[in-house]
């Protein structure tokens, strides 16, 4: 009798041990233990559910242990507790980490990258669509609102001005609120007092110089020589002279002409240039970094004109008198027909 009551003792320990064993196991693989085998980016939307995560970490994370991913999604209530965000699941994430991440929203930031030619509101809303999980509609229709640009200090004309390309670090969730109180953060930094007191060495205020540095974007895309078309420009501004800019002209016509016509120059809008002497109202694109600060630090030359170059390798030739730049433009001329009728 008293050698069964040992028997059933040690088994009844051993099963104990057994099961402590077991539950100390699988807390510590939950707990402790990497679980994936690759590292991925999940994105999860408002209307995602915790069963299309799972799946899709199972399709991309290698994960390792699946009992355990799917206990601490019940354990943390991920069904129902879960926010829309952009996460980084790394392979030493164990399995509860992950879930908690999920629950408490430990977002990991993302680039946004502004950048390329960027000459329309629609452009830009698919610009930032594509990166964060704002809809381009919601980008659009804010940057069209009177009232919601208001509190930036920023109307639906000017409001190219207050973005300056770059890339910026935050979260996919970004509210619009948060968005568009970057862009103001980023160009109240941009406008040092010494660059401010570089525009007013120009005779522009930071707005002008946006305006006048948009001009410059949509003359040419080679870097090298902003500042020698912003130099132009200037010239032209200060001897006051009409800009004469073909991109303005193109503006007004929601940039749909590839050439500009002498018809397109009749068009009656503050925004021509040819019919109208100063800057236009606001930039009519969102200039690189680069075009403002060839408007704050242009060229000195003494150039009032300038054309495409007869190579067309994209840059231009500059002339000081209109003489000199019909010349230009006539070689330049010749060279276009030529190719048309070799590339017949």
């Amino acid at each position: 009798m008293k050698k069964k009551i040992i028997i059933s003792v040690f088994v009844t320990v051993a099963l104990a041990g057994i099961v402590a064993g077991f539950l100390f196991g699988r807390r510590y693989i939950d707990n402790k233990l990497p679980n994936f085998g690759e590292d991925y980016v999940l994105y999860v939307y408002p209307e995602t559910t915790s069963e299309q995560v799972l799946d899709s970490l199972l399709a991309n994370a290698d994960v390792r242990f699946e009992g355990s991913l799917r206990r601490c999604f019940e354990k943390m209530d991920v069904a129902g507790r879960m926010k829309a965000g952009r996460y980084e699941v790394k392979t030493t994430s164990p399995s509860i980490y992950v879930a908690r991440m999920l629950v408490f929203g430990w977002q990991s930031e993302c680039n946004l990258t502004i950048s390329g030619t960027i000459r329309s509101k629609g452009r830009f809303a698919k610009l930032v669509s594509s990166q964060l999980m704002a809809d381009s509609a919601t980008v659009a229709a804010c940057m069209d609102s009177s009232a919601f640009l208001a509190q930036f200090g920023f109307t639906p004309e000017n409001v190219f001005a207050m973005i300056l390309p770059d890339t910026y670090r935050m979260y996919w969730t970004a509210s619009m609120d948060e968005l568009f109180g970057r862009f103001k953060r980023e160009y109240d930094a941009f406008w040092t007092p010494e660059r401010m007191e570089l525009a007013s060495a120009q005779g522009l205020s930071p707005m002008e110089v946006s305006v006048m540095a948009s001009i410059v974007s949509g003359e040419t895309i080679m870097a090298f020589e902003y500042p020698l078309i912003a130099g132009v420009y200037l010239n032209r501004y200060n001897k006051g002279m009409k800009l004469q800019a073909d991109p303005t002209v193109a503006f007004c016509f929601d940039y749909e002409p590839t050439r500009i016509l002498k018809k397109h120059l009749k068009v009656d809008s503050p925004y021509n240039t040819y019919k109208y002497a100063g800057l236009p109202p606001a930039p009519i694109n969102i200039p690189p970094k680069a075009c403002v600060e060839a408007v704050l630090n242009p060229d000195k030359h003494d150039y009032l004109y300038f054309c495409a170059s007869p190579d067309f390798d994209l840059t231009h030739r500059f002339a000081v008198t209109y003489k000199e730049h019909l010349k230009n433009a006539r070689e330049f001329q010749r060279s276009l027909t030529a190719l048309q009728k070799s590339s017949k």
